[in-house]
């Protein structure tokens, strides 16, 4: 089950339409679940929320997951922080996840991979690939997808999608 989480504060935000277009690309088919974590507020702000343990169980359940924010002051949205908050320390039992941003320049390429990784790794996500930064003007046909989807189709098991 491909699965991908977006950490937009907009709702069907480019965001969402740049990960779905990887996720797509990565599997050879559309995402099972897209979960748009901006739909789960307030819930994430506190605990226990049903919507909110629903999201969690389609994001551990996953066979492969992408992990997208859009880049602001650097680092990844505080939406998607709320969220991936939810998870405790390994919980995700090593989900083959892809950390992804988009950004304005290429001057924060690294923040997917400086900021957003760790996290995942911290909850329990197995990362095997780089992390994925994609200028948002052009991301449909960016040589640095093509290079990264080069890699990391290798993680993505045939039949589990």
């Amino acid at each position: 089950m491909n699965v991908v989480v977006v950490g937009n504060p907009k709702p069907m935000s480019r965001t969402r339409a740049a990960a779905e277009l990887v996720a797509t690309q990565l599997t050879g088919s559309a995402p099972s679940h897209v979960i748009d974590v901006i739909d789960l507020c307030p819930g994430v702000i506190g605990w226990g929320d049903p919507n909110v343990a629903e999201a969690k169980e389609i994001v551990k359940s996953a066979s492969s997951l992408i992990v997208a924010s859009p880049t602001f002051k650097g680092t990844y949205s505080g939406v998607l922080k709320l969220f991936l908050d939810q998870f405790g320390a390994g919980e995700l039992g090593q989900v083959v996840t892809f950390a992804m941003m988009l950004g304005a320049g290429p001057h924060h390429a690294l923040a997917a991979e400086l900021t957003l990784r760790p996290v995942l790794v911290e909850i329990g996500a197995s990362c095997p690939a780089p992390s994925l930064y994609l200028l948002e003007s052009g991301y449909e046909a960016s040589p640095a997808l093509e290079a990264w989807l080069a890699i990391a189709r290798a993680y993505v098991l045939p039949g589990t999608v």
